[in-house]
């Protein structure tokens, strides 16, 4: 017996190349917030805009690296992944100018407001010792982890004259080494500049 129901017509390639058309105008809408965002801070310099921190150009993915922490929690920056980090480095005991760091990055985190929740505090240990008691008291919520002292100063580029454990850093939420703070920062200038990635940035 021969059934009378309509067989539907193919599709015609017109009809195909429409469908994949609209497709990918469904994925570049999804997709244009979070490059509108990269696009703005390291692409697209308006005249009259300046950074105080120096732009790490090209990027370094530092999600390899083995970020180890005292309490084990941590296997490598990757785990951190997410978040913004402000990064400092540490080779010895955590003295004044290692205090002094972890000062600027509390109060940078503290500056962002409702942003804080997107903001990681760092340090990294290069050498045995471990910050005293007090000073982890006194700066609780940092991440405290260690890094081999010729991976830090390989993947980490400080200025002429200078080792990395004199700057601060910023590593974005896809584990990218994206900005490099100067010595003696001003901190002011620099919260500047981390409310401007916040602004921008769709991610983390």
């Amino acid at each position: 017996m021969i059934s009378n129901a309509t067989v539907p017509a193919p599709a015609s390639a017109q009809q195909i190349r429409r469908a994949r058309l609209k497709m990918l105008a469904i994925l570049a809408v999804c997709a244009a917030p979070v490059i509108a965002s990269y696009l703005s801070y390291y692409v697209i310099k308006p005249e009259g805009r300046t950074n105080y921190g120096v732009l790490i150009e090209p990027q370094r993915d530092l999600g390899a690296l083995p970020l180890a922490s005292p309490d084990g929690k941590l296997t490598s920056i990757a785990d951190l992944r997410g978040k913004w980090l402000l990064l400092a480095i540490e080779p010895g005991t955590c003295a004044k100018a290692c205090t002094d760091h972890l000062y600027a990055l509390r109060q940078i985190r503290l500056t962002t407001g409702k942003d804080r929740d997107r903001v990681e505090r760092v340090l990294v240990l290069t050498g045995d010792a471990v910050p005293s008691a007090q000073v982890l008291a006194e700066y609780e919520g940092t991440v405290v982890g260690r890094l081999p002292a010729e991976l830090v100063e390989r993947s980490f580029p400080a200025e002429p004259g200078a080792r990395a454990n004199e700057h601060l850093y910023v590593i974005d939420p896809l584990g990218n080494l994206m900005m490099r703070f100067p010595r003696d920062v001003d901190l002011t200038r620099m919260k500047k500049d981390v409310a401007k990635l916040l602004r921008a940035s769709r991610i983390g």
